[in-house]
């Protein structure tokens, strides 16, 4: 047993001996595989000091600290909008750096005023390159310079007397309100233009001529020329005046005052449906003598309305009240362009209507829409059919068009039942119609003593008249 101890205690001894202090055993590090490394040894500037607005240059040193791999297609380019590259666009190709070397760069920057006030700027570097392997590898890069900033005195204005500027005195003619009296305008449409015109200036006009249609050029200046006011460049190939010419003479307008004018117009039949405007010009002198003009715009609208009539295709005969009767109504495009409608509706008052409402859709020029509708008046007398059509014009809106037909409604026919007299009398009864045999034979009859006698129907009560026969005789032979 104690020999067993003591090899146990000495084989301890030798391994204690062997192990470390550290009571581990030493690993041996796996090998790392080297890459080029390329990164910013240091930088400095060619001035000591920069503001904005100075123009300095950068130098960046670049070190390859890989001690086997090279750094080739080194580009460096500088990304900022604080710092404006110069000479170069900010990129700059470096070619091939080599493993433990190291290369200077030089750009140069203008400090731009977006960092007045700023005590330091930052410039951001990209740099690409690529590894013997043809991996490529990209490092980023942030350099901080400190800039120098200079205070300036607040400039504190010298307050000067504002001047006062001179009214200025002169009439100013404008058209406060216009109309027309037909509405809405047509092609062809005779009309008249009626204007509201009032000063607003604070100086009378003097002599004032308004000027359809504009185009009056007065000479700048103000001295009156020779020959009168022309007023024949004006626009009026869609508005021409009507019984006179575009010029109208107003007299004298002061100061404030208004006044009204009419004009006769007609619109030009070849005018296509829209809005258009009418140029006047109001030439004056003011009480310095100077002509002056003042043009002013006004619109007026076009419509082409539809041309239609309503009326029967043929005589619907006589009406009866109380009885249905058919209205043959037929809507016929009088216009020289083809016209879209919508529904049609028939009405009238008093009376129950059938079959009354239906879309029509296009209509040619010339062409026609019938429609029959059952018509059940009430009373007799006379009575208006109105006639409804819609429609859209050309500005978009919907418009109805209205017409109206004047019918007679008679009193209805008294009807009869069997077996009823009629009202305050009695069933008239046929005569028996004789033929001349019958006639002859109640002669003879009469001569004898016997009843000669016309035969009478007999008229049971409740029952329809029912006409009798006799039998005629043979007539006696001679002896």
């Amino acid at each position: 047993m104690t020999k067993r101890f003591h090899l146990i205690l000495l084989c301890s001894l030798l391994v204690m001996l062997i192990m470390p202090a550290g009571g581990v055993f030493a690993q041996t590090p796996a090998p790392v595989t080297d890459r080029p490394l390329v990164v910013i040894n240091g930088y400095y500037l060619d001035k000591d000091t920069i503001a904005v607005g100075d123009s300095f240059n950068l130098f960046v040193e670049l070190k390859n600290i890989s001690a086997t791999q090279d750094a080739s297609n080194l580009i460096l380019s500088f990304v900022n909008d604080s710092f404006l590259p110069q000479e170069t666009g900010g990129v700059v190709a470096l070619g091939l750096l080599p493993a433990g070397g190291d290369r200077t760069v030089t750009q140069r920057f203008l400090v731009s005023s977006n960092l007045a006030g700023q005590p330091v700027g930052t410039i951001p570097l990209n740099l690409t390159y690529t590894g013997p392997d043809g991996t490529q590898y990209s490092e980023r890069f942030t350099i901080t310079l400190q800039l120098k900033i200079y205070y300036r005195a607040a400039y504190t204005p010298t307050p000067t007397p504002t001047p006062t500027l001179a009214p200025v005195v002169r009439p100013q003619l404008v058209i406060s309100g216009y109309q027309t009296d037909v509405n809405p305008l047509q092609p062809g449409s005779l009309f008249k233009l009626s204007l509201d015109v009032r000063n607003l200036g604070n100086a009378d006009a003097r002599a004032v001529t308004l000027v359809l249609g504009g185009g009056v050029s007065p000479d700048p200046s103000g001295t009156p020329q020779p020959g009168g006011l022309s007023g024949g460049g004006g626009d009026l190939s869609v508005f021409a005046p009507v019984g006179s010419s575009n010029l109208v003479y107003l007299g004298d307008v002061p100061a404030g005052a208004s006044l009204s004018t009419t004009s006769d117009l007609v619109v030009n039949v070849s005018a296509n449906p829209g809005a258009y405007t009418l140029k006047i010009s109001f030439v004056y002198t003011d009480p310095k003598g100077m002509r002056l003009v003042d043009d002013q715009i006004i619109t007026l609208l076009i419509y082409r309305l539809p041309v239609l009539e309503v009326n029967f295709y043929r005589d619907p005969g006589p009406l009866f009240a109380g009885q249905p009767n058919v209205l043959p109504i037929q809507v016929v495009n009088l216009g020289k362009s083809t016209v879209v409608l919508g529904n049609m509706t028939v009405s009238a008052e008093g009376a129950e209507l059938q079959n009354n409402t239906v879309l029509v859709g296009a209509l040619d020029p010339g062409g026609f829409y019938t429609l029959d509708t059952t018509f059940t008046p009430m009373q007799a007398g006379e009575m208006t059919i109105k006639v409804a059509l819609n429609y859209t014009d050309d500005f978009n809106q919907p418009r109805q068009v209205e017409q109206i037909i004047p019918v007679t409604v008679q009193e209805s026919a008294p009807i009869i039942e069997p077996g009823m007299p009629p009202e305050g009398g009695e069933v008239p009864v046929q005569p028996v119609q004789e033929t001349f045999l019958q006639k002859v034979w109640r002669f003879i009859r009469g001569l004898l003593g016997l009843d000669s006698a016309p035969p009478q129907p007999v008229v049971p009560q409740g029952e329809m008249p029912v006409q009798e026969y006799e039998s005629v005789p043979a007539p006696l032979k001679g002896p």
